[in-house]
């Protein structure tokens, strides 16, 4: 009995069958290609996303450190406040005149009363402290506390027409809100009585 050639030789079989094979393996490659393409990219958008929060977060603890710098004498600034009132109670209880009349013991005295003043408020300035003295501006809810409302004839309505207490800021924030009176605008005049006239009674002759 004769036997075939081709299913004799095993080099013939495999490369009657090399085109499949071939076939096959481009599949999978492809599959594997599109596999790791897909890896590449979903690591590439963590990537991305991990760079972000990095810089937010170093974003953040730059604005943190900054804030505590700027802020850190807040309550020690605060409570420095009160000195700083007590010593402008003593300038302004003591009246021009009585000054201007002081013996030189006095007026040293009230001279270094002055010129501690004058250094504390230059060392709270140097620590981002400063006054809120808001005489004849716009009332504002955010730096200003409203103490009364009256008519002022020299100030416009809405005004801050008297200050009872002077304020502060360090940085952009309150530290103490001034205490303000606000001016409702100038009084309203007032009416004459019923039959009242504003002319001269006629004269007879």
């Amino acid at each position: 009995m004769t036997q075939n050639p081709a299913t004799e030789d095993p080099n013939l079989e495999a490369a009657a069958n090399a085109p499949e094979q071939a076939q096959a393996t481009e599949g999978g490659s492809e599959a594997r290609i599109t596999a790791l393409q897909a890896e590449r990219d979903d690591l590439k958008d963590k990537l991305l996303r991990t760079l972000a929060e990095m810089e937010n977060l170093r974003r953040r603890t730059e604005r943190e450190i900054s804030d505590a710098k700027a802020y850190a004498v807040t309550s020690f600034a605060r409570d420095l406040l009160g000195s700083s009132d007590n010593l402008r109670r003593a300038l302004e209880s003591v009246p021009d005149a009585a000054r201007n009349a002081a013996d030189a013991t006095l007026k040293a005295l009230y001279d270094g009363v002055e010129l501690t003043e004058r250094e504390l408020l230059k060392t709270l300035e140097r620590h981002g402290v400063r006054r809120v003295d808001p005489q004849g501006e716009k009332f504002d809810p955010n730096l200003h506390q409203a103490m009364f409302e009256a008519p002022d004839a020299a100030i416009a309505k809405g005004l801050v027409s008297k200050v009872v207490q002077i304020g502060y800021k360090i940085g952009e924030r309150v530290l103490r809100p001034a205490l303000v009176g606000v001016s409702s605008g100038a009084p309203k005049a007032a009416e004459p009585p019923a039959g009242e006239t504003g002319g001269d009674e006629p004269k007879h002759h």
